[in-house]
């Protein structure tokens, strides 16, 4: 029976091969594990196979596995990467140290007046919606350096780059195309005086597309923990 420490193996052999393709060094790319759906039993065997970073996407769900998983919150990095209402930003800004999904000024304003003050500033991306579907959550490409410098104002956050959710395909020249599209974004970010490092973006289906055109951080999920039960209210 293959284990979630197995899967984890092979998700680490890809990106170690797609930075091998790449020309980049495999310690550029850090692997997300999307832990959504999954109980903290799960998380803890990924943690045993050398995983620290985690990504959620229900605020309640993972607020309840941090707490299950209190004895190593000092060596995980928990990573908020679904839609966040505002009544529920004051439980993330204390519990998370990364949000990847902030898509208004209003939410990171409201992020950063509810970072408690003894925590190190909360990492933040804006995500922008890449593909420009109607039913994805993000930023338009127009409306992001205005929204990006105002955000990297504010007090008690660090924006650190940009996440995206392209419009998923099966084909390679095709999947790379919105991933090289948001590394354009995060390149006139910095052109203006923005110093952004983090470019999230591939998944299971798509990493190495993702690591082609330049990706610091990929959200895996599926080739890790296997298929999802439906998922539950946020």
């Amino acid at each position: 029976m293959t284990t979630v420490i197995d899967r984890l193996a092979q998700v680490q052999d890809r990106i170690a091969a797609a930075c091998t393709a790449a020309g980049r060094p495999v310690q550029s790319v850090t692997l997300l594990a999307v832990s959504k759906t999954f109980a903290a039993d799960a998380v803890r065997e990924a943690f045993g196979g050398g995983q620290r970073s985690f990504g959620e996407n229900y605020v309640q769900e993972a607020l309840d596995k941090i707490a299950a998983l209190a004895d190593l919150r000092g060596q995980l990095e928990w990573h908020l990467i679904g839609p966040l209402q505002s009544n529920k930003t004051r439980p993330v800004a204390a519990a998370f140290d990364w949000v990847q999904s902030v898509d208004r000024l209003k939410t990171a304003q409201r992020l950063s007046e509810q970072r408690p003050a003894g925590l190190a500033p909360l990492q933040i991306c804006l995500q922008v919606n890449i593909s420009g579907e109607a039913s994805k959550s993000g930023l338009l490409p127009a409306e992001l350096l205005a929204v990006a410098q105002a955000v990297a104002a504010l007090p008690q956050l660090r924006l650190r780059g940009l996440m995206a959710i392209p419009e998923p395909t099966a084909d390679l020249v095709a999947q790379r195309a919105p991933h090289r599209a948001l590394r354009e974004l995060l390149a006139l970010l910095n052109a203006a005086g923005l110093a952004l490092d983090t470019l999230s973006m591939g998944m299971s289906a798509d990493l190495e597309a993702a690591v082609a055109e330049g990706a610091t951080l990929v959200r895996v999920g599926t080739a890790i923990f296997g298929g999802r039960t439906p998922a539950p209210a946020a």
